[in-house]
């Protein structure tokens, strides 16, 4: 990629740095036939020799990794469950309490370059294997509470994870059997490659605004809610000495789980049904998930204070809305990336998530939360009203994120047709001393390296 002479990212989808290989077909100067639009997609029969995984094997993997990421969640959201307690067993604010889940996550940011890193070059099965390993025995001797269950949970994960998941190929269902297998390029590379792939950038600022409504949610609703039945007079305040549980936890956590998977499931739907007629329908319906559940978690946190009913139902439809995006997030960094830059990829997007969204949202909300109530006389309804306004910001994040996700769907449509065209050995990455001049392609003038137009 050319450091000197690049275009900025958000450049037009037919103004590239890569170079054609001579001869491509359906490009401009090419002399081959013209091909169509998408690549030809392996049946069955081929999908299993390319990856030499039966149906069966394969769905048997992908159950195996939902449910390590499942045990991810459990450990990652166990401090919203009794937030209450620990606020008040330590006599801290709100700042101070969603600093606890701002240092946790970020456990998760710091070393995810470094596995995305070796994910592109190194067996991934391993690698999870021995992450996970660490991360049971860490809980492990943190665990203080007889009835933890995570630590063994982690270790049955290694050994499904050792024992029945195989490493499959790189690409290998995207290229065409004939077509030479990539190899991994250096860092910096993968990373400006990423810097000027704009579908990546904008649907990772996308993605960044749902984790950062859905983490303020994670630990702030029990609370927010315990206050509201407070306020409302449905149960009575959290005393020192006294418990702070509530029913409120197990019925949001039980709402997050329902909507997460029925979100998910009609946001597939939805864009599988609509890519028939519109290629930039996975953008599309995530912003359309994001901006349709900003309204309803904002009449959430409004009705909160006059039906506790009325603030479940909103809870509900908004968060069905903002899971939406989960797997269809996941499925366009699949495409626009190419395989040897896809576990860079997603460190970087784990690390922007999580930096920007939910390792710093709850902190925000808290710190916002203490300063209005130092602004007002103390008292419950003071505590509740701070609490309900400051998570108000998660609605304006969302409207933001839904309008990164309709800059995607600008992009979208020419990114991946180059990420398809390279993993086919179609197109030629340009390097970073490959001198440039100018060519008129597509009606318009286009900077292409100067050996491709030579040959």
């Amino acid at each position: 990629m050319s450091g000197s002479d690049s275009a900025p990212f958000l450049s037009q989808a037919d103004d590239t740095d890569d170079g054609p290989v001579p001869g491509t077909p359906g490009l401009p100067g090419s002399t081959g036939n013209s091909k169509s639009e998408d690549p030809e997609v392996p049946d069955r029969e081929g999908l299993q020799r390319i990856t030499g995984l039966s149906p069966g094997h394969s769905a048997l993997i992908v159950a195996v990794l939902c449910y390590i990421n499942l045990l991810n969640y459990m450990d990652r959201f166990t401090v919203a469950g009794v937030l209450p307690d620990i606020e008040q067993f330590f006599d801290i604010g709100d700042s101070s309490s969603g600093l606890i889940q701002t240092v946790f996550i970020s456990s998760y940011m710091v070393l995810a370059p470094v596995f995305g890193y070796l994910g592109d070059r190194y067996n991934r099965k391993y690698l999870m294997c021995g992450g996970i390993a660490f991360w049971s025995l860490v809980t492990l001797g943190s665990s203080f509470i007889p009835r933890e269950v995570t630590p063994g949970l982690g270790v049955v994960a290694v050994l499904l994870l050792f024992l029945v998941v195989r490493e499959p190929p790189r690409g290998a269902v995207e290229r065409h059997s004939d077509s030479p297998p990539l190899n991994p390029t250096s860092w910096w590379a993968d990373l400006r490659a990423l810097a000027r792939n704009p579908s990546f950038i904008l649907s990772s600022l996308g993605f960044t605004a749902v984790a950062f409504v859905t983490g303020s949610l994670a630990l702030w609703a029990p609370a927010f809610l315990l206050r509201s039945r407070v306020v409302l007079g449905e149960t009575p305040p959290c005393l020192p000495g006294d418990s702070c549980s509530s029913s409120d936890s197990l019925i949001f956590g039980l709402i997050t789980c329902l909507t997460g998977v029925l979100g998910v499931g009609l946001g597939v739907e939805i864009s599988r049904r609509l890519r028939r007629s519109n290629p930039r329908a996975d953008p599309l319906v995530c912003a359309a998930g994001l901006l349709g559940s900003a309204p309803f978690l904002f009449l959430a946190l409004a009705c909160a204070r006059g039906s506790i009913v009325a603030t479940y139902i909103f809870i509900f439809i908004g968060e069905t809305l903002l899971s939406m995006n989960w797997a269809i997030v996941a499925d366009i960094l699949l495409y626009v990336v190419i395989p040897t830059r896809r576990s860079t990829a997603e460190a970087f997007q784990i690390v922007l998530s999580h930096l920007l969204g939910d390792a710093g949202s709850p902190y925000l909300i808290g710190l916002i939360s203490d300063r209005l109530r130092r602004s007002w006389p103390p008292s419950f309804l003071s505590e509740f009203r701070a609490l309900q306004f400051s998570l108000m910001l998660c609605a304006f994040i969302g409207a933001l994120g839904g309008a990164a996700f309709l800059g995607t769907a600008v992009f979208i449509e020419g990114d991946r047709r180059r990420a398809q065209l390279h993993v086919q050995g179609l197109l030629r990455e340009a390097g970073p001393t490959d001198d440039r001049i100018v060519v008129p392609q597509r009606g318009r003038s286009t900077r292409v390296p100067v050996s491709s137009v030579l040959i």
